[in-house]
């Protein structure tokens, strides 16, 4: 049995994929370049864009997200010029989010307020530690000065919404240390911080050779109980499995690809997800390379990259891995519109992850636990399709 797939709100990621140095620990799809065609880059997302908008027309966009890579490093100019060609191709909401992600050493309060006055309305800083040693570690190319430089230029370019990314149990860390780190933080009155583990990424520097002095697991559990009771002590209440905020700080963005919302994505190595009603959920993926996105982008290829739609069996696990990464969670209205699926499909699984105590449900909605969140891979993988994922179709593969 299917129900009626409905549409739910609309995002637009772009991908910005070059950085000053590749960071060991990273496994994004970044490049190492002291120079980029920026303009050039401009003019084949604007292409890109183009060839999405059959699917999307119409639809109110209700944020924007810039990510990368390091897009601080792109001139505001050409920031502007992207924001200007967005804003006359689609329906963009008023007071919409507009985020771009920026690092220590691209962070000048002259520049952040250009990018201001070109449209972005939030930032996201990537400071990951104000310790020079553990910076050091971490193979990040700015100092404890450099990232207290970068949230001043912050205040000073006079964003209301921003957000710091902090990483803990680095090589070397304690307890002590790990709240040190976080005090400096907490010392500028973030509206928003995302706190995240240091993991090893298959493909890394680090997963091929693991720093010394990582926190063992116990210890590692042990910071991050502590520090997530520190911010909520600070007003950072906690949303989402790694995001913290003041009330009405939530990234509007983040928050609608946790919801199972859809987002056109431009850019190399962007992803898609689009819902067409009476037609089913779209999901694409552009060339990785910046030169074979170039290349494609601007060719007369009618599709960048390739696609498939998310076969019906499948749809489940996709909803539930977004959804329960949110303290709210999800109601059955939602996973019914969004998956076009009865939410009895999935009741056995839901009561047996209640019985264990990874799920409550209370006033209508399934949440995930505190042990939820902590188990949420092991959580969701109780939804994984039984059936084999439909063949993609693609223009080319990405090289």
């Amino acid at each position: 049995m299917t129900l009626d797939l409905q549409a739910p709100a609309l995002s637009v990621y772009v991908h910005l994929p070059w950085c000053l140095a590749k960071c060991p620990y990273c496994d994004f799809n970044s490049y190492a370049a002291p120079e980029f065609p920026a303009e050039h880059y401009v003019d084949a997302l604007i292409a890109d864009l183009e060839r999405e908008l059959p699917r999307i027309w119409g639809r109110p966009v209700h944020s924007i997200f810039l990510g990368g890579g390091t897009p601080s490093l792109f001139p505001p100019e050409s920031i502007a010029r992207l924001l200007s060609e967005l804003r006359a191709r689609l329906r963009l909401m008023p007071g919409l989010e507009v985020s771009l992600e920026a690092n220590p050493g691209a962070s000048e309060a002259a520049r952040f307020r250009a990018f201001r006055q070109a449209g972005i309305t939030r930032l996201s800083l990537g400071v990951q530690s104000f310790d020079d040693g553990f910076l050091a570690r971490l193979g990040r190319i700015h100092d404890g000065r450099a990232a207290m430089a970068a949230v001043s230029a912050i205040l000073e370019a006079g964003f209301a919404s921003w957000n710091l990314d902090l990483i803990f149990a680095l090589p070397g860390q304690d307890l002590a240390a790990a709240l040190a780190d976080l005090e400096r933080a907490l010392a500028y009155a973030p509206p928003h911080l995302s706190l995240y583990q240091l993991t090893l990424e298959a493909g890394t520097p680090f997963a091929r050779q693991a720093p010394s002095g990582l926190p063992g697991e116990d210890l590692a559990a042990d910071m991050e109980l502590a520090l997530r009771e520190r911010l909520q002590e600070a007003g950072l209440a906690r949303y989402e499995i790694s995001a913290h905020a003041r009330p009405g700080q939530e990234c509007w963005h983040n928050r609608n690809y946790w919801r199972f919302g859809d987002y056109v994505g431009i850019g190399a190595g962007a992803h898609g997800k689009i819902t067409l009603p009476g037609q089913g959920i779209w999901r694409s993926q552009k060339p990785a390379r910046p030169e074979s996105y170039l290349s494609d982008a601007l060719g007369p290829a009618a599709q960048i990259g390739r696609g498939h739609w998310v076969a019906p069996a499948e749809r489940p696990f996709e909803f539930l891995l977004n959804t329960l990464r949110l303290l709210e969670g999800f109601s059955c209205a939602q996973f019914e519109a969004g998956t076009g699926l009865p939410c009895l499909q999935i009741e056995p699984q839901l009561r047996r992850a209640r019985k264990e105590g990874l799920l409550t449900f209370e006033d209508g909605r399934w949440r995930p636990t505190r042990f939820g969140l902590d188990w949420h891979n092991e959580l969701c993988g109780r939804f994984l399709p039984r059936s084999p994922r439909r063949p993609a179709t693609h223009a080319h593969e990405p090289s």
